[in-house]
């Protein structure tokens, strides 16, 4: 309704999280000035033409700038779920930044979703004025997840063996997170507190290997901010007691992280540079990614007790022309800062970097980068 009738309202800016849907083209900017905090989903299209602008920000900042009125908000658009057991709506799926947002805006537009599952969300909509409902009864978007490589699971492999039992775990999605997740059946009393998950945690909810059971804060609770899977997850969320839907305020908060134990933040980047920082926003000149809570959750792995920041990615790209392991960091971008690193693991091996001096970096990162680029990485080093 918004892109219908984006002429007639004479221009107006849209602030926009991850997109998964085409509900938003490039096209769309002649009267909308879009703008989101990264290219997540099929957000980098539209970065790619100039019809969306990124906002640099950690994923734990959302809130509080939305709040104090630094990313403005005047019309909060919220998909919610049918009135739950508490017979309030709850916000479904997403407890992100929207409830920031509502409280903050002048008009709150409600789309009340029949197949929008019911979770424990609804005390954060507690004292927000909602003036317009729309029903509907509409499929969600899904996400599914891709195919497992053979590069993937050699990196699972590695990555795998920094996370023991009762470790509480962080993983964004993608490949390489489904990857490691498949990898862990065999342990016990696994926990999660993450920004996101997706379908690739249920087998292991099932098998009884994610319990949840020694977790220090929500113990016995999956924590999340977001769910993005498919049908599959979405009936699981649905009314489940044992999933808690907190806004990034609080799961990226460092204060909370800091307070779990063993907590294991797993993140897949574009490129690690020798002395240990970290790109995952641009490459190739194409800004395709965003620094969203990467940094937050390696903060908050280090500041754990017994916590471990483990960084995944492929030693090359795709066609194995160039390496992920980088003596500089493409188009100035750095997402994390070298005293944050401590695990980087590719098909080649882990990494362990933390107290390392650069030296014993270098070699370390050199040793796990592709070997048809480790002569090349040696002697552009000065560092060595």
């Amino acid at each position: 309704m918004l892109v219908e009738q984006r002429s007639s309202l004479g221009g107006c800016s849209v602030f926009i999280g991850a997109g998964f849907s085409d509900t938003l083209q490039t096209n769309h900017s002649d009267w909308l000035r879009m703008r989101s905090f990264g290219g997540l989903g099929k957000n980098h299209k539209l970065i790619a033409t100039g019809a969306l602008k990124v906002i640099p920000v950690h994923a734990s900042q959302l809130c509080s700038m939305i709040d104090n009125r630094k990313i403005q908000c005047d019309v909060a658009m919220l998909q919610l779920s049918p009135p739950g057991p508490d017979g309030k709506h709850s916000m479904g799926i997403a407890s992100d930044y929207m409830a920031s947002a509502a409280r903050s805006a002048r008009v709150v537009v409600a789309e009340v979703n029949s197949q929008m599952p019911w979770t424990s969300t609804s005390d954060l909509l507690d004292g927000i004025h909602i003036d317009k409902i729309i029903y509907t009864d509409r499929p969600l978007i899904e996400v599914t997840s891709s195919t497992i490589t053979d590069t993937a699971s050699k990196i699972a492999k590695y990555a795998a063996e920094f996370i023991n039992d009762r470790c509480v775990l962080e993983l964004g999605i993608g490949t390489l997170a489904d990857s490691v997740l498949s990898m862990l059946t065999d342990r016990k009393d696994l926990g999660i507190h993450s920004g996101v998950i997706s379908d690739s945690i249920l087998d292991l909810v099932s098998k009884g290997v994610i319990t949840n059971g020694h977790k220090n804060i929500d113990s016995g609770l999956i924590t999340t901010a977001t769910l993005l899977g498919t049908k599959k997850l979405n009936d699981f969320a649905n009314n489940n007691k044992l999933l808690r839907l907190r806004p990034y305020s609080y799961t990226h908060s460092h204060e909370v992280l800091a307070q779990i134990d063993n907590f294991t933040a797993i993140n897949s980047v574009l490129e690690v540079d020798l002395t240990g920082q970290v790109n995952s926003q641009s490459i190739n000149g194409k800004y395709i990614g965003a620094i969203g809570g990467i940094v937050d959750f390696m903060r908050g792995a280090l500041s754990s007790k017994n916590g471990r920041s483990i960084i995944l990615l492929p030693s090359t790209s795709k066609d194995g022309l160039t390496s992920r392991i980088v003596t500089k960091l493409s188009n100035g971008f750095v997402t994390s800062e070298s005293s944050y690193a401590d695990v980087v693991v590719t098909e080649w091996g882990a990494a362990q970097l933390r107290n390392q001096p650069l030296n014993e970096r270098i070699k370390r990162l050199i040793a796990i980068a592709h070997p048809a680029h480790r002569d090349k990485l040696s002697s552009s080093s000065h560092l060595n």
